[in-house]
């Protein structure tokens, strides 16, 4: 039976998902419904479901905006042909792009004007990928997202090689990716600061601390979250069985039979309260367990929030 219920101490909203759904929080107060947002404002179902009650609309194409109306730009970041695209309809943007998400954007761009052959490594077709991608030029960009795609690299040897990396990636599993560039082009440039976000280092190092004192990590988020999903899997490669809910309702028991401890997380996009669901429903079987938390790392963390 659970004695024990380990909750991770950094875990939930990030400073940049804060900020994004403040952004949309307020220019709802401000301007009404509907609000149109560009691709979800954050991967998570109970947020986007929770706005779409408020009046939000979710699109993922800018011809879904009428003319004249404000069109609120995601976490995840968009590429410069979005922005142009906005500016010619005459819409109206707020960006509630994620700074460390722009620091990449940053990045690509610097190594475009030097002629950098940017190698990207992340998962193809996830919205921060693709909008980073924008920065690059076009004849420059190489994605990645495993060794067997370092095979097949065939990079130009007369220009120089640069890697950047999108920010919700496992840290361990991409500093592989890194290695084997290196063996391969010992020359590469890295960008000036580790492009991984420090939330999603300081998640991922919260779930290998729960790992040395659980039995079972069960990791709450949404299926099409990449950095919950890279929490579930931190937790896997560390030995640990883990599994991914997007609700309380989902928890089978029968991941938590004959186990003593049980470690919970959540990504970046998830509410609290849904890991608090969690934790009441295992507490409604197992009402004597002990629940644990250390104080976050992040507690003093936050975002300036985008006029709106």
């Amino acid at each position: 039976m659970i004695k024990d219920i380990f909750l991770a101490h950094t875990q939930g909203f990030c400073a940049g998902v804060s900020s994004a759904i403040e952004v949309v929080n307020r220019a709802l107060a401000k301007y009404g419904a509907p609000i149109y947002v560009r691709h979800h404002i954050v991967h998570n179902t109970a947020v986007i479901a929770d706005f779409e009650e408020k009046g939000v609309v979710f699109i993922e194409s800018l011809d879904e905006v009428p003319d004249g109306q404000r069109v609120i730009f995601s976490a995840h970041g968009v590429a410069p042909e979005v922005y142009d695209g906005a500016k010619n309809r005459g819409l109206i943007t707020i960006d509630a792009t994620c700074p460390l998400v722009t620091k990449v954007h940053r990045e690509a761009t610097g190594f475009s004007k030097k002629g950098i052959q940017t190698v990207l490594i992340g998962h193809r077709g996830h919205q921060e990928l693709v909008g980073t991608s924008g920065y690059v030029q076009p004849e420059l960009l190489h994605i990645i997202e495993d060794e067997t795609d370092i095979d097949h690299l065939q990079l130009d040897p007369d220009l120089p090689v640069g890697y950047l990396t999108q920010t919700t990636l496992s840290v361990s599993e991409t500093a592989k990716l890194i290695a084997r560039l290196k063996e391969k082009y010992p020359h590469i440039v890295a960008p000036p600061k580790e492009d991984i976000c420090f939330a999603t280092q300081n998640r991922q190092d919260a779930v290998l601390e729960l790992t040395k004192v659980c039995e079972v990590v069960i990791i709450c988020g949404s299926p099409h979250s990449s950095n919950s999903n890279r929490l579930k899997e931190t937790a896997h490669v560390d030995g640990v069985s883990s599994y991914i809910i997007d609700s309380a309702q989902e928890l089978d028991f029968a991941w938590i039979e004959g186990k003593s401890t049980v470690g919970i997380s959540s990504g970046a996009s998830v509410p609290r309260d849904i890991v608090d669901a969690l934790v009441n429903k295992i507490l409604s079987r197992f009402p004597e367990a002990k629940v644990h938390q250390a104080q976050s790392v992040e507690k003093d963390i936050s975002f300036a929030v985008p006029k709106v």
